[in-house]
């Protein structure tokens, strides 16, 4: 069965903030050939050595608002006060190519992808800890006890929505973590409905066994 054609199709990391999905992310883009990182647009600023077109597509919210018009988004939220989204253009090349793109998106934005985009695969990713989590957030150093009491806050929200989502994995451990989000898209890939192809390659395997059974084994029973 190796040689079934196979549909790829969205991955969808969500996790509270300060889980570490990013890192997880990156990390299977960077390890698997297969893997694409899906870029983001928002209307926040960078941080840091963010860098547009590699981070995310830093825009207006004009531009926003004029992609979200145009259809041009498979999904978009609004996350502490700043717009971000996923442009339909990604998801459409990375299929193209037979990739598997990884969203790297809060709930709000996966529970759209799970509406527009059903043969998308929704992860989610649990913090071990509620120290763990907060201890993650205030590593940062870049944000205020407001700010960090404000991620916790939408945190609680969001854990509601884990049971919607196709799996769940914890990141206490990184590697095992990672290599169980590879496990749960070979899983996938495994499914029926992704070989389009299979129906015909099921029939030209029969056809052949019909063939030996007529030329070879026709007076078995005689």
């Amino acid at each position: 069965m190796s040689g079934i054609d196979r549909r790829s199709f969205p991955v969808v990391l969500a996790a509270p903030s300060g889980t570490g999905k990013t890192t997880l992310a990156r990390a299977l883009v960077d390890r698997f050939d297969d893997f694409e990182f899906s870029v983001s647009v928002t209307t926040r600023p960078p941080r840091g050595t963010e860098a547009d077109g590699v981070d995310y597509h830093f825009v207006d919210g004009r531009e926003f608002e004029r992609m979200m018009d145009h259809g041009e988004l498979a999904e978009w939220a609004e996350v502490h006060g700043h717009l971000y989204g996923t442009p339909r253009a990604e998801l459409d090349a990375a299929a193209r190519r037979k990739e598997y793109v990884i969203l790297d998106i809060d709930v709000q934005g996966a529970l759209q992808v799970r509406r527009s985009t059903p043969e998308a695969v929704l992860v989610f990713v649990l913090p071990p800890s509620v120290d763990t989590l907060l201890e993650r957030l205030q590593g940062r150093g870049t944000e205020d006890a407001a700010h960090v009491a404000r991620r916790l806050q939408s945190a609680m929200e969001e854990l509601q929505h884990a049971t919607d989502f196709d799996h769940v994995v914890v990141n206490d451990d990184f590697q095992r973590c990672l290599g169980e989000i590879r496990g749960i898209v070979e899983g996938e890939a495994l499914r029926t409905h992704r070989a389009p192809g299979l129906r015909q390659q099921a029939e030209e395997l029969r056809a052949g066994i019909a063939r030996v059974l007529r030329n070879e084994y026709a007076n078995a029973n005689g």
